[in-house]
């Protein structure tokens, strides 16, 4: 079989539909990056989608906006409406009391993910929309199938709400969301968000005598353009 150019300029979209014939998506989002080829598909298949940002957990406030800023930016580029949410950190950290030595993929993150999918099921009830979905599984550090129980979850209690597990890693998925990273020069996160993922992220790096996180200051196409000097 020939080889498929899964890339932004080679690959061909094919057109999405909503898992039941769904008409308004309520896409749960977690940052630019992760949320870029999410959105351009959906976009390229017409789907009526609102990205919905809630992420109490990402610390500090200064790393929340400037994530939060990021997806605004990608989504009026592409005519989506954005729902700000709000940034309720002590809920967050009242919700993952006694987890804080948790490892990542473990229970912390999963009652991290309960809370954000159940913030995002009721908002959809609230306000039309029958389908919810969330943008953290197209990366490969998450447990694509922790994220959709939390999805599945959160939706259940709702009559007239699903939640779409669509697999958005496939199909080179995952690669293009990197291309289209450096492509629109999203900022460049480097730890999953919450203080707990930041402090862990730095015992490793320091472990192997690497410089702690400087928050703030790397995008995709600037870091790209220093490994090419």
């Amino acid at each position: 079989m020939p080889k498929v150019d899964y890339s932004l300029s080679g690959y061909e979209r094919p057109v999405l539909t909503t898992p039941n014939g769904e008409k308004k998506l309520l896409m749960h989002s977690c940052c630019a990056p992760c949320a870029g080829e999410i959105m351009e598909a959906l976009a390229a298949s017409k789907i009526d989608t609102t990205i919905f940002f809630y992420n109490p957990n990402i610390h500090p406030k200064e790393e929340y906006e400037l994530r939060k800023e990021e997806n605004i930016r990608f989504a009026q580029k592409l005519g989506m409406d954005f729902v700000d949410a709000d940034y309720d950190k002590e809920n967050w950290f009242d919700r993952i009391k006694g987890q804080e030595d948790e490892p990542e993929r473990g229970t912390r993150c999963t009652s991290c993910f309960d809370m954000r999918f159940e913030v995002t099921a009721q908002y959809a009830k609230d306000h039309g929309f029958d389908l919810i979905s969330s943008t953290l599984g197209i990366s490969r550090w998450k447990d694509m199938n922790q994220i959709n129980g939390c999805g599945v979850r959160a939706a259940n209690p709702y009559k007239g709400i699903a939640y779409w597990d669509f697999n958005w890693r496939k199909q080179g998925g995952s690669s293009r969301m990197l291309e289209l990273s450096k492509r629109e020069e999203f900022y460049q996160q480097e730890y999953c968000g919450c203080v707990y993922s930041l402090r862990d992220t730095n015992r490793w790096r320091e472990s192997r005598g690497r410089e702690k996180i400087e928050r703030g200051i790397k995008f995709y196409q600037e870091a790209m353009e220093s490994l090419d000097k």
